[in-house]
């Protein structure tokens, strides 16, 4: 009888020592929601923090007129210089101009220096059909002036001009002119035949 009491206590003292192995072998419970959603947010603040924000874009530049503006101011002048050249008569062109512009010149002045264009009797109506090749993008000059320069790619000779208008109550008026005829270059050569993509034939 002893015997068996003891083997039951030896049992059960047995028992009582493998509890607390069976509790450190069960798994953890998993943080409160919470707590991980904190430390996730925590850890996606640091991130933020370190990373550098993008360098700001570099603002275009603005022109002082629109390309279409510019386009008008450029054939309206040069076509009603091709008026008075035809016509003889500057006086239209003097008065459309800016005040300092009238001052310096008269019509009779203007007859002079156009004088060649008109011997010539070259015409510059083209430039109300082609559009024209722009030297620099429009711009003011250190004086305020909007500087518009280029050439009408017309063959055999080309319209090159350089045109400065002064702002007078809110409109560009004509404040300097200077056109010239010069030669259109030469046209690129024709490619050489066997250049057209087409092999050459092999003889045998």
């Amino acid at each position: 009888m002893l015997a068996i009491t003891q083997m039951r206590l030896t049992g059960v003292l047995s028992a009582l020592a493998l509890m607390p192995l069976m509790a450190a072998a069960q798994p953890t419970p998993e943080a409160p929601f919470a707590e991980r959603w904190q430390d996730i947010a925590t850890t996606r603040s640091r991130v933020e923090t370190q990373t550098p924000a993008p360098a700001a874009a570099a603002p275009k530049a603005t022109l002082p007129v629109s390309l279409e503006q510019a386009l008008y101011l450029i054939r309206s002048t040069l076509l009603t210089l091709n008026d008075a050249n035809r016509s003889g008569n500057y006086t239209v062109l003097r008065d459309l101009a800016a005040p300092g512009f009238q001052a310096k010149n008269s019509a009779a002045d203007l007859a002079v220096i156009f004088s060649d264009l008109r011997r010539r009797n070259f015409d510059l109506f083209a430039v109300a059909l082609i559009a024209p090749q722009l030297s620099a993008p429009p711009a003011l000059n250190g004086q305020s002036m909007l500087q518009l320069s280029g050439v009408f790619p017309t063959r055999p000779l080309q319209i090159k001009f350089d045109l400065l208008f002064e702002n007078v109550n809110g409109q560009w008026r004509l404040f300097g002119i200077s056109v010239a005829t010069p030669q259109a270059p030469q046209a690129a050569a024709p490619a050489a035949a066997g250049a057209k993509g087409t092999a050459p034939t092999r003889r045998e």
